[in-house]
């Protein structure tokens, strides 16, 4: 494993404690004050609170010691100890908010979206930093190395409901249940927003007898690389080079052109490809 730099350590802590506040900021001043319930294990928090009246960070923090116990093995001390900075700093943060009474919306679709605006991206600079606010965020660790084709955002949407649904059985408050449901919603995608970026790739397919003019032309006109796949045509027997190109989502016009203007009779497919990794997009990370 290769050491870090002071510097990467420094920027590493740095949206911990950015995210941290965001997440906080989102929770206490738009979802307690208009009892949205949120998912997780401060969800549980909150839950409790309204039982008993006690802190809902100081719960948290309670309720992670025994994830954190069987997490560390797992994922290693570095990853539990800015796990546990973040969980620390958030429900320490939640409850510091909570002095200062603030409500940032009554409104409650206002509420739901800002709450989870903010706090969707605070989430999502903690999970870009290697690190988790602790609770479910851990679980979705776990359902992540065993489904890694599933987004981090919709496990925790997931995990999400289940705590959103236990809330408005026991409180009978299904109208703030439904809000609920919309600002996890937003949080899920501001998440994905921060760790996979806004704009959705596109993978491209090629089938053409001119195949290496195309090749040539998507190089020198859209600076994007290719890879030739050699295939053969089921019918004729014939072979075939396929052209495989990944654009980014606003060159489709322009790739579409290309290929129309160098071989009317091309085969084009185009398909999604919401995560791509490597040069010219983004930078290969495990979240």
């Amino acid at each position: 494993m290769l050491k870090r730099t002071a510097s990467e350590i420094f920027k590493q802590y740095v949206l911990i404690i950015i995210g941290c506040a965001l997440y906080a900021a989102g929770f206490q001043f738009f979802f307690y004050p208009n009892d949205i319930i949120v998912g997780g294990v401060t969800g549980v928090a909150m839950i409790i609170n309204y039982i008993t009246g006690l802190p809902v960070g100081v719960l948290s923090i309670l309720i992670n010691i025994p994830l954190f116990a069987v997490a560390w093995k797992r994922f290693g001390l570095p990853f539990m100890i800015s796990s546990l900075v973040g969980m620390l700093l958030s429900s320490s943060l939640v409850d510091i908010f909570a002095l200062l009474n603030l409500v940032g919306a009554k409104d409650l679709l206002l509420a739901s979206i800002y709450g989870g605006v903010i706090k969707g991206f605070g989430l999502g600079l903690v999970y870009q930093a290697a690190a988790t606010t602790g609770g479910v965020d851990i679980m979705a660790k776990f359902v992540r190395q065993r489904f890694p084709y599933i987004n981090f955002g919709t496990i925790i949407l997931i995990m999400d409901v289940i705590v959103i649904a236990t809330f408005a059985i026991v409180f009978k408050k299904y109208e703030s249940a439904m809000y609920a449901i919309i600002a996890m919603f937003i949080v899920s995608r501001a998440v994905d927003t921060v760790l996979y970026g806004i704009g959705i790739s596109k993978v491209c397919y090629i089938i053409s007898d001119k195949s290496d003019l195309i090749k040539t032309e998507i190089t020198q006109q859209l600076q994007r690389g290719v890879t030739l796949l050699h295939g053969e045509g089921a019918y004729t027997g014939t072979e075939k080079k396929v052209i495989l190109c990944v654009i980014k989502k606003h060159q489709i016009a322009d790739i579409r052109k290309l290929v129309r203007s160098a071989d009317p009779q091309a085969f084009f497919i185009v398909t999604e490809a919401k995560d791509v990794f490597g040069s010219g997009f983004g930078d290969i990370a495990d979240y």
